[in-house]
C-alpha cells in the first residue's frame, strides 16, 4: 500500500494521477465520451506550485474543466452551513495531514490558517508515547483503534489492552493503557491544535467574531471524532463548539456541492 498525498499535497505524481482516473472511471464508467468536470479539494495553506500539480494530475487523468476548493469552505457547504450570507462561520477541519481553521464570510475565507498537524500526528503521538513509557512497539493501525484515546481529562478513568512488540525482548506483549494515558500523550497535538484556533479568532474582524460568538465553532473532519476535542476547544476559547453531523464525508460531499453553488452564483450574475 502506497500514500500518494501526505500532509494534504501530492508526494507521488504519477500514482496520484492514476488514482484520479481510477475515481472518474468508477463514477462515470469506462466508456463515457465526455470527460468530467473536477472539483479537488486543498488546504487552505496550499501554495501555487502545490495547487497547479493537484490541476495537473486532474487534466492528465482526464478532466474537461478542474475546479479547485479550499478544504473549510467544502466543509461548511457539506454541513449544511449557508456561506453566502454576510455573517461569521468558523470551521476546523481536522484531516488526516492538515487542520484547517477557517472564518468564512459572504461565499469566501476572511481569515484562515492551515498546519501541518491532525489524525497522522495522533497516531504518531501515541506510537512514541507507547515506545518510550512501555517499551512498545505498535503500527499507526493499532493507535487509531485505541477506543479509549481523549485529549480532555474525563471523570470516568476507562482502561484497554493493547497488543504490540516488546523491544527489549523483541516478543509479543499485552499491556493495560488508561485514557489519563492517552491524555498525555496527546497533550502537545491537541494543544497545535487549539492555538490554530486562538490564532484565526484573533485576526478575525470584530462583527465576524460577534457572530462566531453566537453561532458557535463547528469541527469536521476525521480528526474531530477525538474524544473530548470538541470540549478542549470549548474550554479554551468560551465558545460553544459542535462537531459536525457525520463529520468524515462533510468535506466530500462539500466538494461535490460547491460546482451546484458555482453554477447557481453564475446564473444569479446573469439575472
Amino acid at each position: 500500500a502506497v500514500r500518494p498525498l501526505k500532509q494534504g499535497v501530492i508526494s507521488d505524481y504519477s500514482i496520484t494521477e492514476q488514482m484520479i482516473r481510477y475515481f472518474i472511471q468508477k463514477a462515470i464508467g469506462k466508456r463515457s465520451f465526455k470527460k468530467p468536470r473536477i472539483c479537488v479539494c486543498v488546504p487552505s495553506g496550499a501554495t501555487e506550485v502545490e495547487i497547479k500539480a493537484v490541476q495537473d494530475a486532474a487534466f492528465q487523468a482526464g478532466a474537461r474543466e478542474v475546479f479547485i476548493v479550499e478544504e473549510p469552505v467544502a466543509a461548511a457547504i457539506g454541513a449544511g452551513i449557508d456561506i453566502s450570507k454576510p455573517c461569521g462561520n468558523m470551521i476546523v477541519d481536522i484531516g488526516g495531514g492538515t487542520t484547517d481553521v477557517a472564518v468564512i464570510s459572504l461565499g469566501g475565507t476572511v481569515v484562515s490558517t492551515s498546519i501541518k498537524v491532525a489524525g497522522d500526528d495522533f497516531d504518531d503521538a501515541i506510537v512514541r508515547y507507547m515506545r518510550k513509557k512501555h517499551n512498545l512497539l505498535i503500527g499507526d493501525r493499532t493507535a487509531e483503534e485505541i477506543g479509549i484515546g481523549t485529549c480532555f481529562n474525563k471523570s470516568d478513568n476507562k482502561k484497554m489492552e493493547v497488543r504490540g512488540r516488546n523491544l527489549v525482548t523483541g516478543l509479543p506483549k499485552t499491556i493495560e493503557i488508561t485514557s489519563e494515558e492517552t491524555e498525555e500523550a496527546l497533550k502537545d497535538v491537541s494543544a497545535s491544535i487549539v492555538e490554530a484556533v486562538h490564532r484565526v479568532l484573533e485576526q478575525t474582524p470584530p462583527e465576524l467574531a460577534a457572530d462566531i460568538a453566537v453561532r458557535g465553532i463547528v469541527l469536521t473532519g476525521g480528526g474531530c471524532l477525538l474524544h473530548g476535542l470538541d470540549q478542549l476547544i470549548e474550554s479554551k476559547t468560551g465558545i460553544n463548539t459542535m462537531t459536525a453531523e457525520d463529520p468524515m464525508t462533510v468535506v466530500a460531499i462539500g466538494t461535490g456541492q460547491y460546482l451546484d453553488y458555482i453554477d447557481e452564483a453564475a446564473k444569479e450574475k446573469i439575472n
